[in-house]
């Protein structure tokens, strides 16, 4: 239980107190109503005696009695019946409510801390007005009157005749038989005499006489003088008299005004039909239970018309009176009055009052003795003789039917329960126990259960209170005695006051537990006031336990609450359920946060306590919630009520913030620009970026690269420092820390993330942004501002959001529905018409459920309430400093905050018949459309892609025509010319003419404008080459088009644009190529074929190979020409037979073209032209295609470097970084020119032409593919093989040691010398004549390199194995047979010989063996170098 004001001594002692009646003449009731007061209201602050008082027992030991307090009431006062008692009650707990101000009595328990109210004011006030309206009963004497005081006026003519009067009345009411109230304690009632004189009007010499003749009379202890009204004026302004009588009369107004206005101002709604007054079924039944034999209307003294206290009656009977304004009590009195009025309580009760208990004890105590003799039969006939009329005793069987059972007022157990009565009001608790402990055993054994629950109950207490605690409380008496006036009498009032008496005991010994119980036992149907106090009484048993049990302790708060509201107390049933949730919030019991959320929220709007109602209803909402859709849909109704009702008016600027649907704040994402375009016809639009697009972190790393390479171009090699990427869309994935930019007159979108978390539709309406603008002048050197800061908050609380359209165009969404449980994408427009600074900073919109059926009536029209919610964006934690290591911070997010820049030009970029499929290495003309839609002119137009190889706009020096896409929609992308197939066509051109420089690749184009301006609306339409790329698949393209403003933007240099196009690549043909040295020299030929065979030459053999499968419909390819490129060699003829001149190749056919290789001509090999490339065109058909120009020649400058170039270069760059040594850079030397004797830079171009069916109809495809040739004797391939994976490089710990130093390899030392032997092929000899033949021989030798070599060469040579001897036979050379000569660089050398044949036959002279070294190699060794093929010569013998 609670903490109480007093202990629980001071309880009990309070409970039970001497009763005193008052008899008033009407003099003397006319001289008390001169303070606004009756006499027993003016005494009743002074009834506690302050000093202690004395009396003896009948053993004559002395009793001390300490802070007796008496009960002083009129004669005539009824007791209220059962509707006062609860009105009483009800009102006593309503007006009592929680102290606001005190500091919060918190209990941690655990992980809870529990902010509880210490003490439960309210319910001590029920407890002592319950103890007070109990009515005097017969089986117990505590409630029945003692004593009565007889008042008398001085002012009486006669007053003694007065006193006679009262006198006989006082015995009349009291002996007569004919009221059954009030109750007298004994017959002889104790009559004191109270002669009342006003000072300020009557004589007191008069007063003093009579009070003489009253002492002769009744004695000096039976009577006295009491003097008041001594104040003869009115009391002054300034002069503050003390009213003690206030806070007693108080408690008797059944309705302050506060609680007045309270109960009758309950406004009716839906959310509950119950009203905040009394409930019938609250209280004791209408019939009272201890009114046993009481008349309906009868059976008090007096009619109240008639009665001197009838003031005081009808205060007690609960009359209800206007309450006027607050009335000055005690307005004649003085302090030396109140001191009288002291010392006149003190003097009666230790003087009058306390001796008469005392004579009365000493009888009651010598009757008891005199029967102690007598035997326990003879005092049962005894006990039969004076109580004749007692019903006679019952069997255990019949207990229930004892209930009633009465004894006379002179029965013998009566005696003894008055005596302990008596000594129990004096506190001689001890003598109390004794005698209820003796009435107890003769109840009990009369079966007399009322009486004996009495005895019980008294006993209890009674020792209890003993001084000392000789022995402990007997708990199971008062259990006992709650069940008999519960289950036996039905008697709930007596039942309930012996558990409050119980539970007090039980709380001040600490047996919480037990006190908790007994409360819980007592709640009951019948009362749901006195349930709700009970329970919330065991609550705080529970946490006031040694081990606080505090889910206990809030369930029964919980249940406290519901009973409170049952009884009309709603401001109570509301403390019950706050202070419960503070257990149950967070912790997992979502249905029960749901219930106590609801209950609050109700219980608050009927409080009118808005903020409450909402904030509970609140959290039913944004919490996922577990209940069904019906019960959310009633939650979500009642929330809207409530919000509708107690919303703030629509004149008020400041919009209530909406708890749904739950808004994703770090999901928001905003673009800046258009919308994007659909494709038009054949017309397709760039992608772009926009909202529909996910999030790609490397592709959006791709672009920042992309872009950065554009910028670089553009700043004449340099990025600029203040360079950031373009970012057109911003979510949380995007780096946010800087204000975006965004361009005036173009769109902002806002996309917003909803998300239902009911089960049941959510409606919202007129959906708009809130934004504050900032407008300033970029314009301006310092950026000046123009304007204060204009919001559209007070526009969109009143639903006019148009109003602002003039700064910035707001785009409403006038329905948006979001299911249940749905997560729903709003996205939201705003058009910026000036520049400035933007902030959005919310939503607003109307909210709603959803009801189709009842959508046209007038009820869900006043369930709709405008709200708004905030975009509230946490940005990323900082974690580069130690301070931002070491504790939590977050950066800004500027997603939110754009900076409106001046007018800037906008580019949309269209592609006209733009492929979607091609095959691999295909040529296809597309066109593609550039058109400026804004109203700022732009230039500086660039492209740049990831696949810079997949399409070229041309060259500048191309013929352009057809100039638009309809023209050419049947012709050829290649230049093409008419011409026979005939030896190769040579044409000079310079790599700079399409845009290459040096070794790389062209990654960015600029794109040609007219005047190098596109104005605002124009258009421009150029051609568009694409090639297939060489492997099969789809592959991912990216443009991005980078333009600039012609006025200089100090906020916005450059806009992008981007487009993705997917290009899905179909297997055609594999072309191989192999380069092979031709071994010829010059000869006796044709004067060009010698220079030609002087210069050098090759073949070249490709093979040509059908890897198509069909899937487009391809039939059969053409081989239609071969080209090459080369700033060293170009093909010169096509040796292959001439009925092969047309390749046609079906599926998996294969084909081999020879052709030979010449290097180029020397006065083409001059210093002007050593970077321009010799382009030389073999036909194979009647149609030469000109490689030379676009787009053939584009796409072989564009083409990717081979795998094995960009192999070579680093290891050979690394050598060149370690090579420290003068010897290291001689060898390095000697590799690069042994290496240049195989190397060949020959570029193959293998043109085709494919035919293909579809849709009925037979197309031309048209494409070219590429082949590097860079090593003698090795393939090379159209296709790059897929290089290994990189494998696992393990971690070092120690340096690698530097790479050993690169030589050239033997097979690279054997190309060194080219050999010929020049011989007849067959020599006719007359062996018979001449035994020894001699043939004449030259063998020529050519240095290949470009340094000097010195050759050896040896003769002696011999082939010794059986079967080249069977087969050729053996001859000798004649002669010197070894020679060394020194070659100069390409340099070529004959030498004669002699061979000698002894007999006819075929001999290979094939066999000198030719040794080299370059001469500046030192001490290396000669290398032997490749043999010549085969020289066979036949010998006749003629």
């Amino acid at each position: 239980m609670a903490q109480c004001a007093q202990s629980v001594q001071e309880f009990i002692q309070d409970s039970f107190v001497p009763m005193v009646a008052v008899l008033c003449s009407e003099e003397a009731e006319r001289v008390t109503r001169r303070n606004c007061l009756s006499f027993p209201e003016l005494l009743r602050p002074f009834c506690r005696l302050p000093s202690e008082g004395h009396l003896r027992d009948p053993n004559n030991q002395v009793v001390v009695v300490k802070g007796l307090r008496i009960s002083v009431t009129g004669v005539n006062t009824r007791p209220p019946n059962s509707g006062e008692v609860r009105k009483v009650l009800s009102q006593a707990v309503s007006g009592c409510q929680p102290p606001e101000g005190l500091p919060a009595n918190v209990i941690t328990a655990g992980d809870y801390d529990l902010n509880i109210s210490a003490t439960t004011p309210w319910f001590e006030a029920y407890r002592e007005n319950f103890l007070q309206s109990m009515p005097p009963t017969d089986h117990e004497f505590l409630n029945h009157y003692l004593a009565c005081m007889l008042v008398v006026s001085s002012r009486e003519a006669v007053p003694t005749e007065q006193f006679l009067k009262l006198s006989q009345e006082q015995h009349r009411i009291q002996h007569s038989g004919e009221y059954t109230h009030p109750k007298w304690f004994i017959p002889n009632t104790l009559k004191y005499y109270v002669l009342l004189h006003d000072i300020s009007d009557g004589d007191e010499q008069r007063a003093d006489s009579v009070y003489e003749d009253m002492k002769q009379r009744y004695g000096t202890q039976g009577c006295y003088l009491l003097k008041i009204n001594s104040r003869t004026d009115a009391a002054g302004p300034d002069e503050q008299m003390p009213d003690p009588w206030s806070q007693y009369l108080q408690k008797t107004n059944l309705h302050s005004p506060y609680e007045e206005t309270m109960v009758n101002n309950v406004v009716e709604n839906n959310i509950s039909s119950e009203v905040d007054e009394l409930d019938s079924s609250d209280g004791v039944p209408e019939s009272h239970p201890l009114k046993l034999d009481q008349p309906a209307d009868s059976g008090f003294p007096g009619d109240p018309s008639e009665s001197v206290n009838s003031a005081d009656a009808a205060k007690k009977q609960g009359v209800v009176t206007p309450v006027a304004a607050p009335t000055t009590h005690g307005a004649c009195l003085t302090l030396n009055d109140h001191d009288r009025i002291r010392q006149f309580v003190q003097e009666f009760t230790f003087r009058g009052l306390l001796p008469h208990i005392e004579k009365n004890i000493r009888q009651l105590n010598d009757q008891l003795v005199s029967r102690k003799g007598l035997s326990r039969s003879l005092f049962s006939a005894t006990k039969k003789w004076f109580g004749g009329g007692k019903v006679p005793e019952k069997s255990i069987a019949e207990l229930k039917n004892t209930a009633g059972l009465l004894y006379p007022p002179e029965a013998p157990e009566l005696q003894i329960r008055k005596m302990a009565d008596l000594c129990f009001l004096v506190q001689h608790y001890e003598l109390a126990y004794s005698c209820y402990h003796t009435a107890k055993k003769d109840f009990l054994s009369d079966q007399a259960m009322l009486y004996a629950a009495g005895a019980l109950e008294m006993a209890a207490v009674s020792a209890f209170l003993q001084s000392g605690a000789p022995r402990p409380y007997p708990a199971h008496y008062m259990e006992t005695a709650i069940q008999t006036y519960r289950d036996v009498c039905k008697n709930m009032v007596l039942a309930e006051r012996c558990a409050l008496l119980s539970a007090e005991v039980l709380k001040s010994q600490a047996k919480y537990s037990d006190a908790a119980t007994l409360l819980i036992k007592m709640t009951s149907e019948d009362s749901d006031l006195r349930s709700a106090l009970l329970l919330e009484q065991a609550a705080h048993c529970f946490i006031n336990m040694r081990s606080p049990m505090v889910r206990k302790f809030a369930f029964h708060m919980i249940l406290s609450g519901h009973r409170y509201s049952k009884a009309g107390q709603k401001r109570h049933a509301l403390r019950c359920y706050c202070q419960a949730m503070q257990v149950y919030k967070g912790k997992g019991w979502i249905l029960a946060e749901d219930h106590i959320n609801f209950t609050i929220g109700r219980q608050s709007f009927t409080l009118r306590q808005p903020e409450n109602a909402v904030a509970a209803f609140r959290h039913i909402l944004i919490n996922d919630s577990k209940q069904t859709a019906t019960q959310q849909n009633a939650f979500l109704r009642e929330y809207l009520y409530v919000y509708k009702s107690v919303g703030q008016p629509p004149s008020e600027s400041s919009l209530p913030q909406l708890p749904l649907p739950c808004l994703h704040s770090a999901q928001t994402r905003v673009f800046f620009g258009h919308e994007r375009r659909l494709a038009q016809g054949e017309k397709q639009a760039a992608t772009h970026v926009w909202l529909d697009h996910p999030y790609d972190r490397e592709q959006a790393q791709l672009w920042a690269e992309l872009e950065e390479q554009v910028v670089a171009v553009a700043n004449r090699g340099s990025v600029p420092i203040s360079f950031q990427p373009t970012q057109y869309c911003l979510s949380s994935h995007t780096d946010n820390l800087r204000y975006p930019l965004a361009v005036v007159e173009e769109p902002i979108f806002v996309e917003i993330v909803f998300r239902n978390p009911l089960k049941v539709p959510l409606a919202l309406s007129d959906l708009s942004l809130l934004w504050k603008f900032t407008a300033k002048d970029f314009s301006a050197l310092q950026g000046g501002t123009l304007g204060e800061p204009i919001t559209n908050e007070n526009e969109a609380a009143t639903g006019n959001a148009a109003a602002l359209n003039n700064i910035i165009s707001t785009e409403v969404i006038p329905e948006f529905t979001v299911s249940p449980e749905e997560t729903k994408v709003a996205r939201l427009k705003l058009l910026p018409h000036k520049t400035g600074e933007l902030h959005v900073l919310g939503v607003v919109y109307n909210l709603s459920t959803r009801d189709d059926e009842n959508s046209a009536s007038e009820g869900s029209q006043l369930m709709i309430v405008r709200g708004r919610q905030d975009l509230e964006i946490q940005g990323p934690r900082l974690n580069m400093t130690k301070e931002e290591k070491t504790s939590v911070t977050h950066g800004p997010d500027r997603r939110l905050d754009p900076i409106i820049t001046p007018p800037m030009p906008l580019l949309e970029v269209f592609f006209i018949n733009f492929p979607s499929s091609l095959l691999c290495g295909e040529i296809r003309k597309a066109w593609v459309e550039f058109v400026n839609v804004s109203a700022a002119p732009l230039a500086g137009l660039r492209v740049a892609s990831t696949h810079p190889e997949f399409f070229t706009f041309g060259s500048a020096a191309s013929d352009l025509t057809p100039v638009t896409p309809t023209a050419a929609e049947h012709c050829s992308a290649y230049k093409t010319m008419a011409t026979p197939p005939s030896d190769g066509t040579v044409t000079l051109v310079s790599a700079a003419t399409f845009g290459v420089n040096g070794n790389d690749r062209p990654t960015v184009v600029d794109i040609p404008l007219t005047g190098g301006v596109l104005g605002p609306g124009e258009a421009l339409q150029i051609p568009l080459w694409l090639r297939g790329p060489d492997r099969e698949g789809v592959h991912e393209i990216h443009f991005l088009f980078y333009y600039e403003s012609v006025e200089k933007n100090a906020k916005l240099s450059h806009r992008v644009l981007r487009h993705t196009a997917f290009i899905c690549a179909s297997r055609s043909l594999s072309v191989k190529a192999t380069a092979c040295r031709s071994n010829t020299l010059p000869g006796r030929g044709k004067k060009e074929e010698r220079e030609e065979e002087r210069s050098g030459n090759m073949l070249v053999f490709v093979d040509v190979e059908n890897i198509n499968t069909s899937e487009a419909g391809v039939r059969e390819f053409h081989i239609v020409q071969v080209s090459s490129s080369s700033r060293q060699w170009r093909l010169h003829k096509c040796i292959n037979p001439a009925g092969d001149r047309d390749s046609k190749l079906g599926s998996r056919e294969r084909g081999k073209l020879c052709f030979r290789a010449t290097r180029c001509r020397t006065q083409e090999a001059t210093s002007g032209t050593l970077e321009k490339y010799t382009f030389a065109d073999l036909n194979l058909g009647n149609e030469q295609i000109v490689s030379s120009m676009t787009p053939c020649a584009d796409f072989f400058f564009r083409r990717g470097p081979p795998s094995e170039s960009r192999k070579g270069v680093a290891p050979t760059g690394l050598i060149r970084r370690q090579s420290l040594t003068p010897a290291s850079n001689a060898d390095d030397s000697m590799t690069s020119i042994v290496r240049k004797c195989s190397e060949v830079e020959l570029d193959i171009i293998v043109l085709w032409k494919a035919y293909v069916v579809e849709d009925n109809k037979q197309l031309i495809l048209e494409g070219q593919l590429h082949v590097a040739l860079q090593t003698i004797g090795k393939e090379a391939c159209s296709l790059s093989q897929k290089e290994d994976a990189q494998e696992m490089v393990l971690l070092k710990f120690k340096p690698d040691l530097p790479p050993p130093v690169s030589r050239p390899t033997l097979e690279q030392l054997s190309h060194l010398i080219k050999t010929c032997l020049h011989y007849p092929e067959s020599y006719d000899h007359p062996f018979p004549q001449k035994s020894l033949c001699m043939v004449p021989v030259t063998l020529t030798l050519s240095n290949c390199s470009l340094a000097q070599v010195d050759v050896i060469i040896d003769l002696r040579h011999k082939t010794t194995s059986p079967e080249s001897l069977e087969v050729h036979g053996s001859f000798t050379w004649l002669g010197q047979t070894q020679y060394k000569l020194q070659l100069r660089p390409q340099e070529v050398h004959r030498l004669s010989l002699q061979a000698c044949f002894f007999q006819a036959g075929v001999y290979n002279l094939g066999t000198p063996r030719v040794f080299a070294k370059l001469a500046q190699s030192g001490t290396m060794c000669e290398t032997s170098q490749q043999s010549a093929m085969p020289a066979l010569i036949i010998i006749n013998s003629v």
